[in-house]
């Protein structure tokens, strides 16, 4: 497996730098400094006290721990988050509860889980479109079954 050193910088004295649960998984769980509670419907930015730096080649994605969303439909609102390399202000989960009751995020809880990924850029360029099978058809138009 390949492994790429990612330098993290602790912004508040309890941060703790992200980990891995078990060996060879692929994201590193990343975890809360503050204690909050997230009424249902609401969402909020949930600090990291870490700041990071990324490689330039790479992101780091902000994805749902499964356990938060299954037992408590607690959700990364923009899932996958991209933090891109340049990005060096701290790390917020931006997290959303679409569960029934109120949850309360304490600190020094996992929140999220950070993924690394390469990057490829494309170069956007204006010009006519082949054709395709698919054509136009988008929007529930290969139907449900």
């Amino acid at each position: 497996m390949q492994t790429v050193d990612i330098k993290f910088q602790k912004l508040h004295p309890d941060a703790q730098v992200p980990s891995y649960a078990h060996t060879g998984d692929a994201g590193a769980d990343v975890y809360s400094v503050v204690e909050i509670t997230l009424q249902p419907q609401h969402r909020a930015a949930i600090p990291t006290g870490l700041a990071v730096d990324i490689p330039i080649g790479y992101e780091i994605q902000v994805r749902s721990k499964s356990g938060l969303a299954l037992k408590h439909g607690i959700t990364v609102l923009n899932s996958p988050g991209t933090v891109d390399a340049g990005y060096r202000g701290e790390i917020q989960v931006i997290v959303i509860n679409l569960g029934t009751e109120a949850y309360t995020f304490t600190k020094g809880q996992k929140i999220a889980q950070l993924v690394l990924k390469p990057v490829i850029q494309a170069q956007y360029i204006e010009g006519e479109l082949g054709t395709s099978d698919r054509g136009t058809g988008g929007f529930g138009s290969t139907g449900l079954t």
